[in-house]
């Protein structure tokens, strides 16, 4: 059974279109990534979703409830972990943790006992009574996605959440997530524009200027991508001549991403061996790289995950 089920959503701004003729399906106990740069509607869907916007037009269902008419019980099934700090900096641990479950309706000894249960899983039982604004952010965002799971939700909705968060604090919080994964079979659904993060989910949905441009496993989307990326850094930056001259030795064009000159190639090895021949003096660094799904991106939209669209 689908967790999530779209279908045929739009949604505009005034005369601004966000999401075209939408439609995808999230499978039960699986995490599910909405990739795609500023600008493509994935936050207007994850607010949909998360009903903080209304349903305009199309259908969506959420663990077998209609998001359109009955939107309170489908809260009740979402946890929610927003891009922004959404605990409360000047109550302890605890008492954000408190709060969320009077929120939600649950019983005194209830809340008590997620509260244990959930601080010793995420290791924050040492700062049950620590004010949440003495916090590191990495602990900050531990705090807010136990918060999200006190009242047990069968679906989680993570936004951005690794904004802000070293590559420790991210790693770190990634295992609490699919711990919860494993432990409580909770489906995940994350908005995210990086590949780390990407590649870590069952299923993707590129999206792109508001549509849903492919889906599939990131296995599935990268094979599409068959050629591999020659990486050439110039001895001189921004050498826009070598670049042109590159372009036609290779019969290919190239783009400059990071201070290197990247060609898509099938044979990517040999015309190494033939670039370093002929313009090696010019070449500080050379190497092959496999495709990725930024490539898959570029292929299907035309532009990078790190524009923004317009």
């Amino acid at each position: 059974m689908a967790a999530i089920d779209v279908h045929n959503v739009a949604h505009s701004y005034g005369s601004t279109s966000a999401l075209t003729d939408v439609s995808l399906s999230v499978e039960s106990g699986r995490l599910t990534g909405l990739l795609g740069p500023n600008g493509s509607g994935k936050t207007t869907l994850f607010r949909l979703l998360a009903t903080l916007l209304p349903l305009q037009h199309g259908s969506v269902t959420i663990d077998g409830v209609d998001l359109r008419t009955a939107a309170d019980e489908v809260r009740h099934r979402l946890g929610i972990t927003f891009q922004s700090p959404a605990v409360d900096s000047r109550l302890t641990v605890e008492e954000n943790l408190t709060c969320h479950g009077r929120l939600y309706g649950l019983r005194r000894t209830d809340i008590r006992n997620r509260i244990n249960h959930l601080l010793t899983l995420f290791s924050l039982a040492d700062r049950r009574r620590s004010p949440a604004g003495d916090l590191s952010g990495g602990l900050r965002r531990r705090v807010e996605l136990a918060k999200g799971l006190m009242h047990r939700p069968r679906i989680l909705l993570l936004d951005e959440p690794s904004t802000g968060l070293d590559p420790a604090a991210r790693r770190q919080f990634w295992e609490l997530v699919n711990l919860q994964r494993e432990t409580e079979g909770t489906t995940v659904v994350v908005t995210t524009h990086l590949m780390e993060e990407a590649e870590g989910c069952d299923d993707l949905v590129l999206m792109d200027a508001g549509r849903v441009v492919r889906t599939g496993t990131p296995h599935d989307l990268m094979s599409l991508q068959r050629d591999q990326r020659l990486l050439l850094r110039p001895r001189a930056a921004a050498d826009r001549v070598l670049r042109e001259e590159l372009q036609k030795f290779l019969s290919v064009e190239g783009t400059v991403t990071g201070g290197r000159l990247v060609f898509h190639l099938a044979d990517a090895a040999d015309e190494l061996r033939r670039v370093m021949q002929s313009f090696g003096d010019r070449i500080l660094s050379a190497e092959v790289a496999n495709p990725t799904l930024e490539d898959v991106f570029v292929d299907l939209t035309g532009h990078a995950l790190t524009e923004t669209v317009v």
